[in-house]
């Protein structure tokens, strides 16, 4: 099974986001030696709690810090760009690490409403100019235009020899007959979506078509989950993660993830205990078996090609050890085998 990592850079409540974003190389860093397949790290604006608003400064830093782990955006919101700058941006960090890029692909507003009237005047109009957004990336990557388009003679300098990898993410039906379209690999949130992912999954496979060949669909499933020597031990630092989402919920999570011992003393009515029971469902939460066999069940169930793993802990060695739990118990003994 390959597995690989998303990271929303979390800060703690006793973090800055310096120190938040410092973890986030030390998290890539550590993924690349357990064996992971690729580190994503998500854009997030003026979200408490997420220290990452720009992909494209902390990639080139994490890039250099690394020598093979696959490094993406997860996701560029691409609403908020032109496809020209973005071809640009990824272009040149496929030129610096040679087959090693990725572009993961969005159309989420990631931060509030203010935010994104900050960022742009045009979302909506450019969320349902969406194809029509990825159609000209992708021209830009594969400088494929046609020959009497305006762009024909553009090229998103530097060209590498390589072009990066495009991802489109998403958790809905359009989506999903959006990525087989234009015939690129899919990534489906299942850790942010309550809906029948397995169907909309093969949607993307039955209706995916190829644009060269030998073009097959690609499907990342990604996953929340928290891995710990115990079961025990793993529902308790996941006590940190799902009390913040809670706090995050009512407005008040300002102060970053809180600590065990901070969600322990957090006071909970029935209506929040069952919003946090509902948040629990929709992670993995246990021991490096119990992580593993519910991973692999997902795996069959969704046909997937990968897993992608994003663990929010307090503690970052907390994070760290559930991503070497969970690797050495399936990349490890998968390598052995």
């Amino acid at each position: 099974m390959k597995l690989s990592i998303l990271d929303q850079s979390p800060i703690a409540s006793n973090q800055s986001a310096k120190d938040a974003l410092d973890e986030s190389v030390k998290l890539a860093q550590k993924g690349e030696e357990l064996g992971y397949m690729r580190y994503w790290i998500a854009e997030h604006h003026d979200l408490p709690g997420l220290a990452s608003s720009a992909p494209e400064v902390m990639l080139p830093l994490i890039g250099a810090k690394t020598k093979r782990i696959r490094i993406g955006p997860g996701a560029v919101l691409l609403p908020y760009y032109r496809p020209y700058k973005v071809a640009e941006t990824y272009n040149m960090l496929a030129t610096l690490y040679p087959e090693r890029i990725d572009i993961g692909i969005g159309r989420a507003p990631g931060g509030s409403a203010e935010a994104t009237n900050a960022l742009s005047d045009q979302f909506l109009k450019q969320v349902w100019a969406m194809p029509d957004l990825i159609k000209e990336l992708l021209h830009f990557i594969y400088l494929d235009f046609p020959l009497d388009h305006a762009y024909a003679k553009l090229a998103a300098s530097p060209r590498p020899e390589t072009p990066p990898k495009p991802w489109l993410l998403g958790t809905s039906k359009k989506s999903a007959l959006l990525a087989a379209e234009l015939g690129i690999a899919y990534t489906f949130g299942a850790f942010m979506s309550d809906k029948d992912g397995e169907e909309i999954v093969q949607m993307y496979k039955d209706a995916f078509q190829p644009q060269q060949k030998g073009d097959v669909p690609q499907v990342i499933l990604t996953v929340s989950a928290i891995c710990g020597e115990t079961e025990e031990m793993a529902e308790e630092i996941a006590l940190s993660t799902l009390i913040w989402s809670l706090q995050k919920e009512m407005g008040k999570g300002n102060g970053g993830v809180p600590s065990i011992a901070e969600a322990k003393k957090y006071p909970l009515n029935a209506e929040e205990k069952k919003k946090m029971e509902r948040s629990k469902d929709q992670m993995i939460i246990g021991s490096p078996k119990e992580v593993k066999n519910k991973l692999q069940e997902l795996q069959m169930k969704f046909q997937a090609d990968e897993i992608m793993i994003v663990t929010i802990t307090h503690r970052p060695e907390d994070r760290i050890r559930s991503y070497e739990l969970i690797a050495r118990e399936i990349i490890n003994e998968a390598a052995s085998e």
